[in-house]
């Protein structure tokens, strides 16, 4: 908006948005951090005693304030409008919960997360079509029906909420893991076919830089499920915005084996009566702190090596080929 009024130069705006998102970022936590609501301590998650009283949703700060400043100083189109929207509704249903004193039915969460996942489908294919491009550099691209089309983006948006809320447990690791994703995106964006946008990425990674400075281990604030779905949201759109869907598979593996596989173990044993991981705790950083006896700072380090070391062959690969 400020740039349609102004005609800045976007590098000069890009600098200015940043700064000030990441400053209303670490000002609005700590004025806002007595009127949120504080964890009870979760009786079954490793350490879970330890996250007792403190500030718990801190999500609704840090997704408001990326959602103010995308409004204000990126260039807004109605689909983007959307999105931004659809990413604080995901934000709200998180924070609700958070600010219950009884958990959400987990049925009701995942029909909030299936209505929200059609929005975004329905918003996707109507501005862009059922194109997708497969590889780069052939750019080989593949027109997928709109039915199969809406279907995969559904569960592309479902299963990246759900994973990167289960991967939030250890403190700074799901944010850390986000940023890096994110940003392995950010540098796609000039990759042909790419309609992502710099600064709107840039901005969500600028908010999650400042919450990981209340968050870094041992923490004093927590982001709760308001902050980890709506990550998961922006993931999913960003993956779709890049043109290239599927580089969500490498770029947030680690998010998908240490939050999927949990969520796969719980859905065997639930429907279907299989037992498969018996010996292996889920998400994988309980297993990582419990079994392998990792720190929560190695966790965090670790896992985040681990997910460097895939993006950045695919990164050289994509982008500098």
């Amino acid at each position: 908006m400020i740039y349609a009024l102004t005609g800045w130069g976007t590098g000069l705006m890009a600098v200015i948005a940043l700064l000030v998102a990441f400053a209303a970022t670490i000002v609005l936590m700590k004025v806002l951090s007595d009127r949120l609501p504080h964890d009870q301590g979760r009786a079954f998650a490793v350490e879970g005693a330890l996250s007792k009283g403190k500030v718990r949703g801190t999500g609704i700060v840090f997704v408001l304030v990326f959602a103010a400043a995308a409004m204000i100083f990126d260039m807004i189109s109605v689909e983007k409008v959307i999105y931004i929207l659809v990413i604080i509704a995901a934000m709200l249903t998180g924070f609700f919960d958070d600010a219950s004193s009884k958990p959400w039915n987990e049925y009701l969460k995942g029909a909030l997360d299936l209505l929200l996942a059609v929005v975004v489908a329905a918003t996707y294919l109507y501005c862009h079509g059922n194109i997708f491009y497969v590889t780069y550099p052939l750019s080989a691209s593949v027109a997928v029906p709109y039915w199969l089309a809406g279907l995969l983006i559904i569960a592309l948006v479902w299963a990246s909420i759900n994973v990167t809320n289960c991967t939030d447990g250890v403190d700074g690791l799901s944010a850390t893991l986000t940023i890096i994703t994110l940003g392995s995106f950010l540098l796609c964006c000039d990759l042909p076919q790419a309609t992502g946008d710099r600064l709107f990425i840039a901005l969500f990674i600028i908010v999650l830089v400042a919450y990981l400075w209340f968050n870094a281990n041992p923490s004093s604030m927590l982001m709760g499920d308001a902050g980890s779905r709506a990550m998961g949201m922006m993931i999913a759109i960003v993956a779709l915005l890049s043109g290239y869907p599927l580089l969500y598979i490498p770029f947030a593996l680690v998010m998908i084996l240490d939050g999927g596989l949990g969520l796969l173990k719980v859905a065997l044993l639930r429907f279907l009566k299989i037992k498969i991981l018996v010996n292996t705790r889920c998400p994988l950083h309980d297993h990582a702190r419990k079994t392998l006896e990792w720190s929560n700072t190695q966790v965090v380090f670790r896992f985040a090596v681990i997910q460097l070391m895939i993006n950045i062959p695919f990164l050289m690969f994509f982008v500098m080929c």
